[in-house]
């Protein structure tokens, strides 16, 4: 009888411990973050943000021993309609965590995120304001395309620059207005005037007509183009390289964007020689950001109801030395000092 006893409580202590055991895995398995990254437009081999953000997290995910598609995957976006479409998808395929990397997406992200309280949901490159499940991230472009203005100034031959951004709205408005007043400074301190052309694409997935733009641009005198379009600007890179080949011309710039773009610049001149006309690039820690907010939820911490803010003194923008003269690189050096010790404020429009 007590063998018996026995063997009824070592079963029930086996059966307990068993279904404790399925429990502890249920609740891991239900709390290990799947994780859909939604592109904004230009898709993921942009060269530019979409790339930067999609490496990031891909890299974040192999360190972690994630299984891509399963675990972590990306979404393109083709058309306004999808920012709706993807997130909802992501919702339905049970990711649990949604990061969106266009302020384009915003209002789906936010809709989103009321439906679905249980659920983390993030905004790269904009903000949502008063919802608990949402983390915001933004980055200070324009400390980055004030240094950009600066190299820009100190590096025209024709006193007279250009800037195309891809679609009008805060976050381009930012590298425009920090680049406007880095070559405005620039050229105060060269006592010199500098003209600034801004244009924009209407469009961050039109190749053709940054390159058609930058035609006009260069026709019309400036030597050097900052772009902040995302595919869109390769089509400028394109322009260039095209004019830089050809014989008995003067040699124009392209300044990159969100990350270091020098490759794009490598060309043959005329003469046969190896040259570079990527004058250097404003960088966005894009990367870091998904992955810090990867991270976080990973480790049962996510920020939701923050707003993360990375500038230059977070080193969450930067500019890249690139083909910059001594006198180019000492000027962005100082001011970059004076931003980061909060002497030289940027605005952002």
């Amino acid at each position: 009888m007590k063998f018996l006893r026995l063997s009824l409580l070592l079963g029930m202590v086996l059966l307990l411990a068993s279904c404790g055991q399925k429990e502890a895995q249920t609740i891991e398995e239900k709390d290990a973050p799947k994780i859909a990254l939604i592109l904004g437009f230009g898709g993921v081999d942009d060269r530019s943000f979409n790339q930067a953000g999609w490496e990031g997290l891909k890299d974040w995910g192999k360190e972690k021993g994630l299984k891509e598609k399963k675990d972590f995957l990306y979404i393109e976006t083709n058309e306004p309609q999808d920012n709706s479409t993807n997130v909802n998808q992501a919702v339905e395929n049970g990711f649990n965590t949604i990061i969106s990397l266009s302020y384009l997406q915003a209002d789906a992200i936010k809709e989103a995120a009321e439906a679905n309280p249980n659920l983390d949901f993030a905004l790269v490159d904009g903000e949502i304001e008063n919802q608990k499940n949402v983390v915001s991230a933004t980055f200070k472009d324009q400390e980055s395309a004030y240094l950009a203005g600066i190299a820009a100034a100190y590096t025209t031959e024709t006193n007279r620059v250009g800037f195309i951004g891809g679609m009008e709205g805060p976050v381009i408005q930012r590298f425009e207005t920090g680049f406007e007043k880095g070559v405005k400074d620039g050229a105060k301190a060269l006592q010199k005037e500098i003209a600034v052309d801004s244009r924009y694409a209407a469009s961050y997935d039109a190749p053709d007509r940054g390159k058609a733009m930058a035609s006009s641009m260069y026709e019309e005198g400036s030597d050097i183009i900052y772009q902040a379009a995302g595919s869109t600007g390769a089509g400028v890179f394109q322009e260039a390289k095209a004019r830089n080949e050809r014989e008995n011309t003067q040699k124009v710039w392209v300044i990159g964007v969100d990350r270091d773009q020098n490759d794009e610049g490598e060309y043959q001149t005329s003469e046969g020689q190896s040259d570079n006309f990527t004058l250097t690039s404003t960088l966005k820690n894009v990367g870091a950001a998904v992955s810090e907010i990867a991270e976080a939820r990973y480790n049962q911490k996510f920020p939701g109801g923050d707003h993360l803010v990375f500038g230059l003194k977070e080193a969450g923008v930067d500019l890249t030395n690139g083909q910059l003269t001594d006198e180019a690189a000492k000027a962005v050096a100082k001011a970059k000092e004076r931003i980061i010790a909060g002497e030289l404020i940027i605005p952002e429009n």
